[in-house]
């Protein structure tokens, strides 16, 4: 049994400008404006990172387009605003030069997520994103390991700061830098080795992943299509509802195996001993009627003590 997690919630940590005319303000309210719209788990933190520290709202963009795995196009105060991973600069030919990679990569380098800004077809700077882990993280994931699950992080993340998080929560399997056709591609080659898949999302870019999973889960603050194609969403802020549900499901197949033997083997002995004379048509009849009403009854009950 796998399945993917969110696990953190991101923190912008710094913002660095590459331009003497541009500010690291400038700059950061230019990349959460760009952000505003983005479904991203990380473009959502820029936006909300910007609030809390500025104290003041974004400006409305004039046009904003998503690319998934990679990060967004926008346009803010006639300026066009690129947001995004090395991969969105090469797709829109942005130059860089490697001091540019290099001041990333210190952060990189702690474990952190690098949000790159262009500006006009300039690259401009970067923001720096954190990831600071649910109070229930660990303690959930060794839960899950329990239950026979082995969990798998799949996520778009570079891959330090993939294994960081992975590291700090004991999961030994990691798949960094996906696009939403790797994670779909991953769920694909694993049902092929008859491994069944719980995949949990919360993002635009999880949608192919969860649409194609035996059992889907999104996240009550996940993006809508994702909560749309899922199987299940989880209402409440807690990690732990995972165990929960998988606890549940345990119960219910439980359950139903009981109660499809008691039924088999009872309506079976009811009809032996009907057909041996032992007992009464009417008699048959009362006793598999009370017995059907006794199991609905106690399919009534909780699951879970």
């Amino acid at each position: 049994k796998t399945g993917t997690l969110t696990f953190g919630t991101p923190q912008v940590i710094s913002v660095q400008s590459f331009l003497t005319d541009i500010r690291e303000e400038s700059l950061y309210s230019l990349a959460a404006s760009a952000e505003m719209r983005s479904e991203h788990p990380l473009g959502k933190a820029v936006v909300r990172c910007y609030r809390t520290s500025s104290g003041r709202d974004v400006t409305p963009v004039e046009h904003f387009q998503m690319l998934p795995g990679r990060g967004v196009i926008a346009a803010v105060d006639g300026k066009e605003i690129i947001a995004g991973n090395v991969e969105l600069l090469k797709e829109q030919q942005i130059l860089y030069t490697p001091q540019n990679l290099a001041d990333a990569g210190q952060y990189l380098n702690k474990g952190c997520t690098v949000i790159y800004i262009a500006i006009n077809g300039q690259l401009a700077g970067f923001l720096a994103l954190s990831d600071t882990l649910r109070p229930e993280s660990s303690a959930m994931i060794e839960q899950i390991k329990q239950t026979g699950i082995t969990p798998v992080l799949l996520t778009g993340d570079h891959d330090n700061a993939a294994r960081h998080i992975a590291k700090q929560l004991a999961i030994e399997e990691v798949c960094a830098n996906c696009l939403p056709e790797d994670k779909l591609t991953y769920i694909e080659i694993s049902q092929k080795e008859n491994k069944s898949i719980c995949m949990i999302g919360d993002g635009i870019n999880d949608s192919p992943a969860l649409s194609a999973a035996d059992a889907g889960i999104a996240v009550s603050e996940g993006a809508e299509i994702a909560r749309e194609i899922a199987d299940i969403t989880i209402s409440e802020d807690s990690l732990f509802q995972l165990v929960t549900l998988r606890a549940i499901s345990d119960g219910l197949m439980r359950r139903i195996d009981r109660n499809y033997r008691f039924v088999i083997g009872f309506n079976l002995g009811l009809i032996l001993l009907g057909a041996g004379g032992v007992i009464a048509p009417a008699t048959s009849a009362l006793l598999h009627n009370t017995s059907t009403l006794a199991v609905s009854l106690k399919s009534m009950t909780n699951l879970l003590d």
